[in-house]
């Protein structure tokens, strides 16, 4: 007799959420090392060349099917990748570069509150007050994680020119989200690789542009030997694997809940930090306690809302005149 285990695909959406989160959460500490050697382009440019290599080899057994799909949605995978791996990625770490690596991760849980904010701009609906308020509190966090309000009275402590930066590199991840639920043609899978694949030759002229234009420098042999490690991690798991555990959770939870998960970034990057001996300050704790607060109270508000919604169409009487069941 065999034994059929079936695991509920809402489950495997939490745990692929924080597989991905974790990953991200590891990925500010390793990045910040490498940023010595390798630029913020050129590093955004290697690590996608990773990725890209291992969704060409995973994309390999579906035969013709996946690129025939490329090819048909070859622009707006582009524009979705080049957003989602390309203005996030070089921001965050020329943020990263001007900052500090649990800043950067408590900035990238914010974006389950500016992902309702661009639905309010983009689609028109409107964030209920709590989402309002919770917001202002996520960013007040953040400012305050920042320095600008408290430094421990050290000079010139302030993070605020980087951590502004990464901010404004998030609405990049935000919109590349949105694009998970808006091809029904595209799997994960698919979704994930071919976003990759279709951005990366973007990524690379506009490396080459940045570098012509002085803006950008080509890493050397040195600094590659001296960061391939971290550049394997951050190209194969926070670059590949996280963003495909991340794209599966939004697809069985949503867009909405899949961000709320983004809380577990800074929490999981504060506990590589106190494990590998750096301690956080004050201001640090309180913005970090103040984001994820913003993040639970929005998430618990969200389904609610949901739930209250789906128990109001259940309660609607059915006409038997309506037709057939």
């Amino acid at each position: 007799m065999s034994l059929h285990i079936s695991i509920p695909p809402r489950a495997l959406g939490i745990v692929a959420l924080l597989l991905a989160t974790s990953g991200w959460g590891g990925m500010f500490l390793v990045s910040k090392g490498v940023l010595a050697h390798v630029d913020p382009v050129w590093f955004t440019l290697s690590r996608y060349g990773l990725s890209a290599l291992f969704f060409a080899v995973l994309l390999a057994p579906r035969g013709a099917a996946p690129w025939h799909k490329l090819r048909e949605f070859a622009l707006p995978l582009a524009l979705r990748g080049l957003a989602g791996f390309g203005v996030f990625s070089v921001m965050l770490l020329i943020g990263l570069a001007h900052s500090v690596p649990s800043h950067g991760a408590i900035i990238m849980a914010t974006t389950p509150m500016t992902t309702q904010l661009m639905r309010w701009a983009l689609d028109g609906v409107r964030p209920a007050r709590s989402t309002l308020l919770t917001t202002a509190l996520a960013l007040l966090g953040v400012v305050i994680v920042s320095g600008v309000l408290f430094n421990g009275g050290q000079a010139g402590a302030s993070t605020a020119f980087g951590d502004s930066i990464a901010f404004v590199g998030t609405l990049g991840w935000v919109w590349y989200t949105r694009g998970a639920t808006r091809f029904a043609e595209l799997d994960v899978v698919e979704y994930t690789a071919l976003t990759v694949l279709a951005s990366w030759p973007l990524l690379l002229v506009g490396a080459v542009l940045a570098t012509a234009l002085g803006l950008a420098n080509v890493p050397t042999g040195e600094g590659l030997l001296l960061s391939w490690h971290a550049l394997l991690y951050v190209g194969l798991i926070s670059s590949a694997v996280s963003v495909l555990f991340f794209n599966f959770g939004v697809r069985a939870l949503g867009t909405v809940t899949a961000t709320a998960f983004l809380n577990f970034v800074p929490v999981s990057a504060l506990l590589i930090s106190v494990a590998i001996g750096k301690l956080p300050t004050a201001n640090e704790l309180v913005g970090m306690a103040m984001v994820v607060a913003a993040l639970l109270i929005h998430t618990t508000v969200t389904r609610r809302s949901a739930s209250a919604g789906a128990a109001r169409s259940a309660s609607v009487p059915v006409s038997c005149s309506g037709g057939a069941a």
